[in-house]
C-alpha cells in the first residue's frame, strides 16, 4: 500500500521548496514517523539532502522519462513508511510541451497520479493579499490536482504575515504556517544546482536548523491531517490511504491505490560486479538505478578517482557518473594510478561515462581559467568549461551501438544538464538524440572499442 503524503510545490523556482521540504521531513521524522522522500523531476543532487533529513533513501519520480510501471516500483519503496514528502521542481505546472511517459515532467503530474495533495510554498515578497490570488489561480488550474494549503516563506514581519493570511482566508486556502525572513537559513548553490550534500559544510546543522524553524512556525498536526482526502481525484481513483498505527486518529482508515500499475520493477543491473566512480567529482547517478542494480543482485564497488584509486580489477563493468570534473581537473590529471587502472580495465571490459564521467574519459578538459588538463584519453572528446554554454533538457536516445545493459537500437530516456562546450568529438557516434519535442540534438556521445559515453544522464529505458 502507498502511505499518505504530500507534494511540496511552488509557483516558481527559488521559493524555498528545498528548505521547507528538508525542515518538514526532519521535523516529522523527529516525531517518530518513518518519512519517505521523493524528488519530482530529473534532479540528481536533492535526493541526497532528503535522505540525510530522514535517514532513508530518497528517489526521483519523473512523469516524462519514467514508464508508469517503473514509477510504480519507485513509489513502492515507500510501502513501509508512515508518510511521504515529495519535493517538486520549478513551478507546480512547469513541464515540457510534448508529454512523455505519463506526463510533461511537471510536479502536478506526480500529485495527480498519486493523489498526494500539494502543499504550496509561497514567498510573498513584494506582496500581501495578492499572494493568495496567485495561489487561488494555482488551485483552480487542474481539476486533478488538489491544493491542501500553503506554508508562507520569508515573511517580512508580523504585520506582513497578518495581511497575507487575510488574503488566504478570503481565498479559502488554509495557511499551515509562516516562516520569518529573519531566519536566514539557506542551502548553498553552484552552477548545476545545490552544492552536493557530501560537500555541504555542517549539513546536519543546516537540516536541524530547518527542522527547528518548521517545528516552531508550522502546525505539523494540521499538515499530517491534510495528507489524505476522502474523495476521488478526477473520478479515477481514491486518494484516501491506509492509516499507519503512528497516525491513528489523524487520518481516516481506507484502502487506496495510486494511478500506477502494480508489478513494476526497478532497472536491471548491467553487470554482476560494477566498479562505480564515487566522490565529489563523480556522484550524479539517480538513486533508483543503483537501487535496481542492487535489487537485481549486483555488487557495487565504489572507487575514488580523486583519491587516485583505480577501478576494482574484479569488476565486470566500470561506470563513471556525472559530477564536477571541471572543478577538479588538475587533481584528475595528476591521478596516474586511476588513469592507468582505467586504461587497463578498458582493454578487456566495458567502461561507460555519463556527462562528467564522459568528459573524464576524453582526451582533455579546459577549466574555467582556460588551462587544458589531460584526461583518461579513452575517447577523443575535448571539452571546455572556459567557453561556458548551458545545455539543459530532456532527451530521448536511440542507441547506434550497445552500452552496458542496453543493446544497439534501444530507446532510452534521460536528461542533459551541463555548461561544458564540446571542442572535439571525433569518435564514432553512440546514439541519435532528440529533445522532448523530437528535434535532433548535436550531442551524439562517443564510442571507441569497449568505451562509451555521452552527456545523457540515463533515467529509464522505454517500454
Amino acid at each position: 500500500m502507498t502511505p499518505p503524503g504530500l507534494v511540496v510545490a511552488a509557483a516558481a523556482s527559488g521559493s524555498g521548496k528545498t528548505l521547507v521540504t528538508l525542515g518538514l521531513s526532519r521535523a516529522l521524522h523527529r516525531r517518530g514517523l518513518a518519512v519517505a522522500c521523493f524528488k519530482s523531476g530529473p534532479d540528481y543532487i536533492d535526493p541526497a539532502f532528503l535522505a540525510a533529513a530522514t535517514g532513508r533513501p530518497a528517489y526521483n519520480l519523473d512523469s516524462w522519462a519514467m514508464p508508469a510501471a517503473l514509477a510504480g516500483a519507485v513509489v513502492a519503496t515507500a510501502a513501509d513508511a508512515d508518510l511521504v514528502v515529495a519535493e517538486g521542481s520549478m513551478g507546480l505546472f512547469d513541464g515540457v510541451a510534448v508529454p512523455g511517459a505519463w506526463g510533461t515532467g511537471a510536479t502536478a503530474d506526480l500529485s495527480a497520479r498519486t493523489g498526494w495533495p500539494v502543499m504550496l510554498v509561497v514567498d510573498p515578497a513584494g506582496q500581501a493579499q495578492t499572494a493568495a490570488a496567485a495561489a487561488r489561480g494555482l488551485a483552480g488550474f487542474r481539476a486533478d490536482v488538489r491544493i491542501a494549503g500553503a506554508i508562507l516563506n520569508r515573511v517580512a514581519s508580523p504585520r506582513h504575515e497578518a495581511l497575507v493570511r487575510a488574503g488566504f482566508a478570503e481565498a479559502g486556502i488554509p495557511v499551515f504556517g509562516a516562516l520569518p525572513r529573519s531566519a536566514g537559513i539557506a542551502v548553498p548553490e553552484r552552477h548545476l544546482g545545490l552544492v552536493q550534500a557530501g560537500e555541504t559544510a555542517d549539513l546536519e546543522r543546516l537540516i536541524t536548523a530547518a527542522a527547528d524553524l518548521v517545528a516552531a512556525h508550522v502546525d505539523l498536526d494540521a499538515v499530517v491531517a491534510a495528507t489524505t482526502a476522502d474523495r476521488d481525484v478526477n473520478g479515477c481513483f481514491k486518494t484516501d490511504f491506509p492509516t499507519s498505527p503512528k497516525l491513528a486518529g489523524a487520518l481516516p482508515r481506507a484502502v487506496a491505490t495510486t494511478g500506477f500499475p502494480t508489478g513494476g520493477r526497478l532497472p536491471r543491473a548491467p553487470a554482476g560486479r560494477i566498479a562505480l566512480a564515487s566522490d565529489v567529482a563523480f556522484s550524479f547517478v539517480y538513486p533508483h538505478l543503483l537501487a535496481g542494480w542492487r535489487a537485481d543482485g549486483a555488487t557495487i564497488l565504489p572507487f575514488s578517482p580523486l583519491a587516485d584509486e583505480a577501478p576494482d580489477p574484479g569488476a565486470e563493468l566500470c561506470w563513471l557518473p556525472g559530477g564536477y570534473p571541471e572543478l577538479h581537473a588538475g587533481r584528475l590529471a595528476a591521478a596516474e594510478r586511476f588513469r592507468a587502472g582505467l586504461v587497463a580495465f578498458a582493454e578487456t571490459r566495458p567502461v561507460h561515462g555519463e556527462c562528467g564521467g564522459y568528459m573524464a574519459l576524453g582526451a582533455g578538459l579546459v577549466d574555467a581559467a582556460g588551462e587544458r588538463h589531460r584526461m583518461a584519453g579513452l575517447l577523443g572528446l575535448e571539452t571546455s568549461f572556459a567557453r561556458r554554454r548551458m545545455t539543459l533538457g530532456y532527451r530521448r536516445a536511440t542507441l547506434l551501438a550497445p552500452i552496458p545493459g542496453h543493446d544497439a537500437g534501444a530507446r532510452l530516456r534521460g536528461h542533459e544538464f551541463h555548461y561544458a562546450t564540446i571542442l572535439a568529438e571525433p569518435d564514432a557516434p553512440l546514439a541519435r538524440l532528440v529533445d522532448a519535442t523530437g528535434a535532433d540534438m548535436p550531442e551524439t556521445g562517443s564510442r571507441r572499442g569497449r568505451v562509451t559515453g555521452s552527456f545523457l544522464h540515463l533515467i529509464a529505458a522505454e517500454g
